[in-house]
């Protein structure tokens, strides 16, 4: 099956409320706690802010009120994971970030074949394991 991710996909997974996503190790830049966010006027309602990285100016973004509308709780889990689009940085607020994983290209069902009626502009696909589904984001269009 060919699903334009690569065999063996290595994938960062994280969790925003009780489901689990994965995005291309290759785009994550790192991980980090949060820090303290400047908010700025007249943005998106999921642009929290921006932070300081070692100099860098980020632009954060709440993911889970992008694809779910509704806040992020901030808890101690709570992680910004800061990925790279078109060399530009970004950062997505995420619960939880639990393991990196790889991924066979055979467990990936392509976004294009899980159904009608699902907004699937974000999602590259869904990773099928025996007790759980991971659903596998496309970092390139989270701002789109």
């Amino acid at each position: 099956m060919q699903t334009g991710i690569n065999k063996n996909m290595q994938s960062v997974v994280f969790s925003l409320g009780k489901e689990e996503y994965g995005i291309e190790i290759g785009k994550v830049q790192e991980i980090i706690r949060l820090p303290a966010i400047t908010r700025l006027p007249n943005t998106a309602d999921y642009i929290l802010g921006i932070i300081n990285l070692r100099g860098c100016i980020i632009p954060v973004v709440d993911t889970k009120k992008k694809f779910m509308l509704i806040d992020s709780d901030i808890t101690d889990d709570t992680r910004i994971i800061v990925i790279e689009i078109g060399g530009k940085r970004i950062g997505l607020i995420v619960d939880e970030v639990s393991e990196v994983i790889n991924i066979a290209d055979e467990r990936i069902v392509p976004a294009d074949n899980i159904g009608t009626g699902i907004r699937i502009e974000y999602i590259l696909g869904v990773a099928r394991f025996d007790n759980r589904l991971l659903i596998l984001l496309n970092a390139d269009k989270i701002l789109g």
